[in-house]
C-alpha cells in the first residue's frame, strides 16, 4: 500500500469545507435572483447548486456500491435548495463511513460514461 498523502477523514473534512462556503453563499444570494439572475450567459447560481446536489450523492453512492443511480431533483426555491444541501450533507457523511478500503484507488466508470479511478471521479464532484 502507498503512503497516503490524505486521509479518509481529511478528505471528508475538505469537501464538506467546500460544501458549507456553498451553502452560506446560497443562504446569502437573495431569493429572487437565486435561479434567475445571470452573467455573461452562465447558469443562475441556483440552478448550478442544484447540479453540484445531482452529483453529490449519486457519485458517493458509486463509489459505495458501484451502482451509480441518477438524481433528478430540482429545487426551485431557496428553502428546498437548503433542505436538499442539508439533506445531502448528512447523507454525505453517513455513507462515507462505507466506503470500503482501497476502493478509491479502483478503476470504474461514473455513470457508465467517464472511466477513471473513483478517487479522480470524487475530486471532479469535490472541484465543481
Amino acid at each position: 500500500m502507498p503512503d497516503v498523502t490524505i486521509t479518509h477523514e481529511q478528505l471528508l473534512s475538505h469537501w464538506q469545507g467546500h460544501r458549507a462556503l456553498t451553502r452560506r453563499v446560497i443562504e446569502a444570494f437573495p431569493e429572487e435572483h437565486l435561479f434567475s439572475y445571470s452573467i455573461g450567459g452562465m447558469r443562475p447560481f441556483g440552478k448550478l447548486a442544484g447540479e453540484l446536489l445531482r452529483m453529490a450523492v449519486p457519485t458517493l453512492e458509486g463509489i459505495v456500491s458501484g451502482t451509480w443511480p441518477t438524481d433528478d431533483r430540482r429545487p426551485v426555491s431557496k428553502e428546498g435548495l437548503l433542505s436538499a444541501w442539508d439533506d445531502d450533507t448528512a447523507r454525505i457523511d453517513m455513507m462515507w463511513q462505507q466506503i470500503p478500503e482501497g476502493r478509491l484507488q479502483e478503476e470504474d466508470v461514473a455513470f457508465g460514461q467517464w472511466p477513471g479511478k473513483t478517487w479522480r471521479i470524487l475530486m471532479y464532484v469535490i472541484d465543481n
